[in-house]
């Protein structure tokens, strides 16, 4: 059964008491906290991920792409709930790490937390949430190829947390600074490889 998240702050917090329980820390075990079915939670577990300095781990930037892919695509054919193959599922890291991230992670939730509210909710319910979808497929495509650009990964993963905040919280005002956070990813690219 999923859980209602309202807020990045609670998302961690639940993240961190999962993982305190184990060594090693699956991202089967993360994605079973957030819930199969909560496209919103997925999509800023992986825009985290990004954002934090797990990025700068090579192949972690690909990894999540395909977990961004494999939701997105789901969500676009309509599925419920979302099918993740093994192979991603079993990938870990300590406990350690994560919990040494998600720490990290605390200040600027916190802050993050103080501004959401629900606002301009036609981007993010419905046929919003599908724009966002497709946004986020082509943000996913494009990581294996950041993974050779400096910091475009760590502003593809602000755009990701943008998005699913903005669809956690229902705030369509961070959905409008999620969208400017991609153009940015993008000119970032274009710049680094023209």
């Amino acid at each position: 059964m999923s859980r209602e998240f309202t807020s990045l702050t609670q998302l961690l917090e639940h993240i961190e008491k999962t993982a305190k329980r184990r060594k090693r820390v699956s991202l089967d075990l993360v994605v079973r906290a957030v819930g199969r079915r909560a496209f919103a939670p997925l999509l800023l577990l992986a825009g985290i991920i990004l954002f934090s300095p797990l990025s700068g781990i090579p192949g972690v930037p690909t990894l999540m792409a395909i977990l961004v892919l494999l939701v997105t695509v789901q969500l676009l054919l309509g599925r419920r709930r979302f099918w993740l193959p093994h192979w991603l599922l079993n990938r870990s890291m300590s406990k350690e790490k994560l919990l040494k991230t998600l720490d990290w992670l605390h200040k600027p939730a916190y802050w993050t937390d103080l501004w959401l509210r629900p606002r301009l909710m036609f981007l993010v319910h419905r046929s919003g949430t599908y724009v966002i979808a497709v946004i986020c497929t082509v943000i996913a495509l494009g990581l294996p190829v950041m993974e050779i650009v400096p910091f475009s990964a760590t502003f593809a993963g602000m755009a990701l947390a943008a998005f699913g905040l903005a669809l956690v919280a229902h705030d369509g005002v961070l959905a409008v600074l999620a969208f400017t956070f991609t153009a940015l990813v993008f000119a970032l690219i274009a710049g680094a490889l023209l």
